[in-house]
């Protein structure tokens, strides 16, 4: 293992400050970067612990509704939260399930939107497009796990559950720069391009921090649903998952996870459709088909067309859209 040394800040501008050295990284509950730094996959001279920073492992939740979740807070008390489960329950199912008990106890918020794919190759070390190489090598050799939706060289997807939920939630993630500034970026913002660059996943420059993540006053309350299919019964990553909403004003939201680099949001035409209810059995598929129309699966992933589209079916049915 590459040896490191352990910096604990007691403010964000001084972990921003320990963050602009190229060799160092922030940590959370570690249960991603640690991996990687023990199969060398991360090179580093320094971890920065920013669990304790000033506010990391708040949850706010405001009289409008609104809300704001610390980077820090983690899974397992996000999903316990009482007015966070009252208010946004795909939120709190999504992070309940991440993994196993353990995970969920160390696992942070910030941490878990910013985890690395879960591709063996990868992970292995081969030459990948992610690692090193010029080409995805899933994409001819074992890819049963890997993504259906277009969106560049790489072909995993992105192992995230709270992020599918978020993206229906139309929250935003803050990050903070380095001059104690910050900016806002939507979930789609922050995995934009995520297959096409070679480096990582998120729009998050060297020296940036996501510190927390704002949920808007009108993603509370409605209908919500979330589902999450998977090879074995429980603690394992999502073959496919879908999140959705129907908020109070009657608009709708749905997304997938386990399809591509980032939540996929389905289409703004099929979520209207959707929003305007009183579907019959025979719209529900239709829908569920149009959704998956952009879908290119690989040549031994194609199960997951199906799986999709079964649980939109079944989150149209959640939804209340049937007469």
């Amino acid at each position: 293992m590459t040896s490191f040394t352990y910096h604990r800040p007691s403010s964000v501008r001084e972990a921003l400050a320990a963050l602009a050295d190229p060799g160092s990284r922030p940590i959370g509950g570690g249960t991603d970067l640690l991996p990687r730094i023990d199969d060398g996959l991360v090179q580093l001279s320094r971890v920065v612990d920013v669990r304790d920073l000033p506010g990391a492992s708040g949850v706010e939740l405001r009289a409008d509704r609104s809300a704001r979740i610390g980077a820090g807070a983690r899974l397992a008390d996000i999903a316990a939260h009482d007015g966070l489960r009252a208010a946004f329950p795909v939120l709190t199912e999504a992070a309940d399930a991440v993994g196993s008990p353990a995970l969920r106890h160390m696992g942070t918020l910030g941490g878990n939107l910013g985890q690395r794919m879960r591709c063996w190759y990868f992970r292995r070390g081969v030459a990948c497009f992610k690692n090193g190489g010029s080409s995805c090598a899933a994409y001819a050799g074992e890819h049963e796990y890997h993504g259906i939706i277009p969106g560049g060289t790489c072909h995993a997807v992105h192992p995230s559950d709270p992020a599918v939920a978020l993206e229906v939630l139309d929250a935003r993630v803050e990050v903070t720069r380095a001059d104690g500034t910050s900016r806002l970026l939507s979930v789609s913002e922050l995995y934009a391009g995520a297959a096409s660059d070679p480096t990582g996943e998120m729009t998050i420059a060297a020296g940036e921090l996501i510190t927390a993540v704002e949920l808007p006053p009108g993603a509370a309350g409605g209908a919500q649903h979330w589902e999450k299919v998977m090879q074995r019964g429980a603690w394992d990553f999502a073959l496919v998952s879908c999140a959705a909403v129907r908020r109070t004003d009657g608009a709708v939201r749905m997304s997938l996870g386990g399809v591509g680099l980032g939540p996929w949001r389905i289409a703004l035409s099929v979520e209207e459709d959707v929003a305007s209810g009183g579907l019959d059995e025979d719209s529900i598929d239709a829908l569920a088909e149009r959704a998956m129309y952009d879908a290119e699966p690989l040549a031994r992933n194609g199960y997951k067309v199906d799986i999709a589209r079964a649980v939109l079916r079944r989150a149209m049915r959640a939804l209340g859209v049937q007469e």
